[in-house]
């Protein structure tokens, strides 16, 4: 690790940033962000998910094993169903920054009318 010139702050590892990279990059697509943010609010199975996020049964499964995969999903059989969840202890820092990210764009997406919005990009 090197110290990044007159802060005395060690930069990340490689590794560390191959990682983080990782997972903002399941983290870039919409619906797997939806997924995640659904998930932080509480526990489901696919087909609750399916319902809230507005994705087809199998595409929401796909996204859910990637999710798992990486780690930042994870599940637990139920009798026959099976329950996602993130775990928030493990996975504290992706969960900070979602929560953060999304909840301050949905308030400010509430705040300020459509017209607006579309003109900010411009």
């Amino acid at each position: 690790m090197a110290t990044a010139p007159g802060t005395g702050h060690l930069d990340p590892s490689a590794e560390v940033l191959a990682e983080a990279a990782a997972a903002f990059g399941l983290l870039a697509s919409p619906a797997r962000l939806h997924i995640v943010w659904a998930l932080i609010q509480g526990e489901s199975d696919v087909t609750g998910l399916a319902g809230r996020v507005g994705g087809a049964l199998p595409a929401v499964s796909q996204h859910l094993t990637k999710l798992k995969l990486a780690g930042l999903v994870r599940s637990r059989r139920e009798g026959r169903r099976q329950v996602y969840f993130v775990d928030a202890a493990a996975q504290a820092a992706v969960v900070d920054v979602v929560r953060l990210l999304v909840g301050r764009l949905a308030e400010r997406d509430a705040a300020v009318p459509a017209p607006a919005r579309l003109l900010r990009g411009l």
